[in-house]
């Protein structure tokens, strides 16, 4: 079920896999995508047997509309309708926040004194848009003085081809992006670029978890499926 996962002061932050879930191929698994052709109730089950495990009640569990911006919302309960932001920070205890990927990267930020944590969608649109700093910014606003960051697997600079002319307007925001895919065409490493804006932004306390969406079956990866499922960021404070 969990790719990666720790608590950090009371702050339970994790990465989904492909296991544990009830989706049938090509969503096989633990598919947490609302919006990919799976069925409601497979779903459902799978987001609830998620939230069971990091000890939240599945209405607990904030999952965003992520449309590649920079907008972030801040959140006291789960919406009643849909949330339209790549960035979700909350101060509340034992509401846990969502962020899905199938190779876009997966950010999650805490402060543990203040209380206050964050889930952030990185694709390249939203790293190029300061959609992390946007994030850092509402946390502040929320009390938060020392931000720690975990950022999750998503496909690597290797496996992300894309047009020279995109890589270079990538780089022009963070040097960090720029790549050579593994046939030595122009890429992008989103994952080093966002790692690159999160030190700027001052984050000392930043974990890099390791593994390429695209590489590593027992991730999701548009790239590598076309249709496929979605894994998950997420991250709770739990208040005992």
């Amino acid at each position: 079920m969990f790719f990666w996962r720790d608590d950090l002061g009371g702050i339970r932050r994790a990465f989904t896999d492909r296991f544990g879930g009830v989706s049938e191929p090509p969503y096989a698994g633990l598919n947490l995508g609302g919006h990919v052709g799976d069925a409601s109730d497979a779903v459902r089950e799978n987001r609830a047997r998620v939230a069971g495990e990091l000890g939240v009640e599945p209405g607990r569990l904030v999952f965003m509309d992520q449309c590649h911006g920079s907008d972030v919302a801040v959140v006291t309960e789960r919406p009643a309708g849909p949330l339209p932001v790549d960035g979700v920070v909350t101060a509340e205890a034992d509401l846990a926040l969502a962020v899905l990927v199938a190779d876009c990267t997966p950010v999650l930020l805490s402060d543990v004194n203040a209380g206050v944590i964050g889930a952030v969608h990185a694709g390249r649109p939203g790293m190029t848009k300061g959609v992390v700093a946007q994030a850092i910014s509402a946390m502040h606003d929320l009390g938060a003085t020392e931000v720690a960051a975990v950022v999750g697997p998503s496909v690597c600079g290797r496996c992300y081809e894309v047009p020279a002319e995109m890589r270079d307007a990538a780089a022009v925001v963070s040097p960090e992006a720029s790549a050579i895919s593994w046939t030595g065409t122009p890429a992008i490493d989103v994952a080093a670029g966002v790692v690159a804006q999160l030190r700027e932004a001052g984050v000392e306390d930043l974990t890099w978890v390791p593994g390429c969406a695209r590489e590593d079956t027992s991730l999701f990866s548009y790239r590598r499926d076309g249709t496929t499922g979605r894994f998950a960021g997420v991250i709770v404070r739990r208040s005992s």
